[in-house]
């Protein structure tokens, strides 16, 4: 499945239950008044934070991004009061990891150094380097994207420090993450997914109730 894979749970709950078999009773009340493009600021909802650390609609946004690289040795914020909202960690460049990014001129996103020091978590207690993400358009900001980038960037910087095949569990494919030891583009490994992100979309048609 992709990361984002643009269904509701009761949208998933049908789909797992054909697809898987599992036969279960299931019955999905549809809701009301709800369009598939609107973002959860435009329901008239309050926000009710799904973990400890999406405590924020911008959170919720960076998360299926920033999150792919937090089996690494880096932060990504928890422990702050912003998390998915940083990336750092004590041997980090801040200015430099800023500077390779924004080289990239990701759609959506503005990328400026910044220095924290989480209270918990990863490197509790200990000043880290990193950079401060904030999305300046959603609608073109495009999360897996990003976390791929911040993947590349990180290894380029720091081949020896930087743990990518800790992200393995999280990135959740091996090729990608030889395609990021070899140099690819990260544009060039996000374009070879999209064959299967066509084939999930064929799939979870018959199961959209929006």
């Amino acid at each position: 499945m992709p990361v984002q894979h643009g269904m509701t749970f009761g949208e998933l709950a049908a789909m797992f239950n054909a697809e898987t078999r599992i036969q279960a009773k299931l019955s999905v009340i549809a809701m009301q008044s709800y369009r598939r493009g609107m973002w959860f600021d435009e329901t008239g909802l309050s926000w009710i934070a799904p973990s400890p650390n999406l405590r924020s609609l911008a959170e919720a946004v960076l998360y299926p991004g920033v999150a792919l690289i937090e089996g690494a040795n880096v932060s990504v914020g928890r422990g702050t009061a912003t998390p998915f909202e940083l990336v750092g960690a004590p041997w980090i460049d801040g200015k430099a990891l800023a500077r390779v990014l924004n080289s990239r001129h990701i759609p959506g996103a503005r990328i400026e150094s910044a220095d924290f020091t989480p209270s918990d978590d990863r490197y509790a207690r200990t000043l880290c380097h990193g950079v401060r993400i904030s999305v300046t358009d959603r609608s073109v900001f495009h999360a897996p994207d990003f976390g791929i980038e911040l993947a590349v960037a990180l290894f380029r910087l720091y081949p020896t420090q930087f743990r990518l095949q800790d992200t393995l569990g999280l990135i959740g494919s091996r090729q990608t993450l030889q395609d990021i030891v070899q140099g690819l583009d990260p544009r060039k490994i996000a374009a070879q997914w999209q064959a299967e992100v066509e084939s999930f979309k064929r799939l979870r048609a018959k199961y959209l109730l929006y």
